[in-house]
């Protein structure tokens, strides 16, 4: 018997993508859950490509940080919800904000292995209807009555409840090994690496000035389906100016003298969602769809925040990118000036502007910051946790279609528990 042969991987292309508009928490989506909003976003690229008949995807991958016991199943509920095939296979992925990019890697591979034809990948989330959990002392003695052999020992146990076991468990932004705030932790890496107030409200106020832009001229048009009462990201506020961002007082970093980061240059609680439609070349010809671009490498990294060089700005929680980016690059045979566009995520606008100086220490040279966030990025947008991966890959895709010619963009997004996930796209 012949040995099977490994296959030989496929391009992978990116066909499109389609999101709501970010909301800003216990705003216009406070009543939404989950699955409502990615559904939403998933039924406007359907329509949007004609997905409707039967198999017309092969998978559909998705998934959300801040979930519902109910939400067990999402990405497949979610099919179930929607205007895609109902007997689409679907899985749920969750890497904390690398979530929607973790899942249209995920997707990719499958298409690059020739295991399916077309994906759509994504993530939703939702901090307004963040999970409540049962006060884990009650739930003890729940579980110790629901285990009771005999109403006296079942009673015996339920009589200990007292009032204080009835305080809900509230979703805490906070890591588990250090119970600091991804804030606190930016700040601590800011001060590392010399990070100044003016550059974080500079980086900001460019953010929504470019957000703002691009709507203006059109270029969300088929990225972006009104939801809710919304046609645009609640966060953006197009008069943001450095001036204007000054005025707001320090939010993160008040234990240490002069702290830099706001409200204003750090990204808001944020729902939303956001799908992108992925395929083989082939699938795409058969179907008279043009790839706005392909996803040609990609790569995770995580750094050791609870032990590592934290105060040295190394090993901050966000700073695994710092790490990825290189590793991708040396495998890919390319430098950062091999780059027309690239995308920082923009979690606060110091991890930016630390991300950025920790490649350049690392020999990758500086980024032209013309070429950074071109039509603005996470602080203006909003950041709903698990959507931002699949958001940053379908504007990505689309501002390299946009330039009309060959092109290359840079994807870096960082995340909860000091990982970082990191992508390549490419246009003919």
């Amino acid at each position: 018997m012949s040995p099977v042969q490994p296959p030989v991987a496929r391009r992978v292309a990116v066909i499109g993508g389609t999101r709501v508009p970010f909301a800003r928490s216990d705003g216009p989506y406070a009543t939404a859950s989950n699955q409502e909003m990615l559904t939403a976003a998933l039924d406007g690229l359907v329509a949007r490509f004609g997905l409707q008949g039967p198999g017309a995807v092969g998978e559909f991958v998705g998934g959300a940080v801040l979930k519902h016991s109910r939400d067990f199943n999402l990405a497949r509920e979610t099919v179930l919800g929607s205007t895609l095939d109902a007997r689409t296979p679907a899985y749920d992925l969750q890497q904390a904000c690398g979530t929607g990019l973790q899942a249209v890697i995920a997707a990719a591979n499958k298409i690059a292995l020739g295991q399916i034809e077309s994906a759509v990948a994504g993530g939703a989330d939702t901090a307004s209807d963040a999970p409540l959990g049962v006060n884990d002392r009650l739930r003890r003695i729940l579980l110790e009555a629901r285990r009771a052999k005999s109403a006296g020992a079942r009673l015996r146990a339920l009589a200990r409840v007292r009032p204080a076991h009835l305080v809900p468990d509230i979703p805490r932004n906070a890591e588990p090994r250090t119970g600091l705030s991804m804030g606190e932790h930016a700040a601590v890496t800011a001060r590392a690496w010399g990070v100044t107030r003016e550059e974080q409200d500079a980086l900001a106020a460019a953010s929504h000035q470019r957000l703002a832009a691009a709507y203006e001229r059109g270029f969300f048009q088929d990225l972006v389906v009104p939801f809710r009462g919304l046609a645009r990201d609640q966060n953006l506020r197009p008069g943001s100016t450095p001036a204007k961002l000054a005025a707001l007082k320090p939010v993160f970093g008040l234990d240490a003298p002069d702290p830099t980061m706001t409200a204003g240059n750090s990204t808001p609680l944020t729902d939303g969602s956001a799908t992108v439609l992925l395929a083989s070349e082939e699938w795409a010809r058969a179907r008279g769809l043009r790839p706005l671009a392909y996803l040609t490498a990609h790569e995770t990294a995580a750094v050791d925040f609870p032990h590592g060089d934290v105060a040295g700005g190394e090993d901050g929680l966000l700073m695994a990118p710092a790490y990825a980016v290189p590793r991708m690059l040396e495998r890919a045979g390319l430098a950062l000036a091999d780059f027309d566009l690239v995308e920082v995520h923009e979690a606060f606008a110091s991890q930016v502007l630390a991300t950025l100086a920790a490649w350049e220490k690392r020999g990758l040279g500086p980024v032209d910051r013309d070429r950074l966030n071109v039509a603005g990025s996470s602080l203006a947008t909003g950041h709903p946790f698990a959507a931002t991966g699949a958001r940053i890959v379908a504007t990505l895709a689309a501002l390299l279609a946009e330039r009309g010619g060959p092109g290359r963009g840079l994807i870096s997004v960082c995340a909860a528990g000091g990982q970082g996930v990191t992508a390549v796209l490419e246009r003919d």
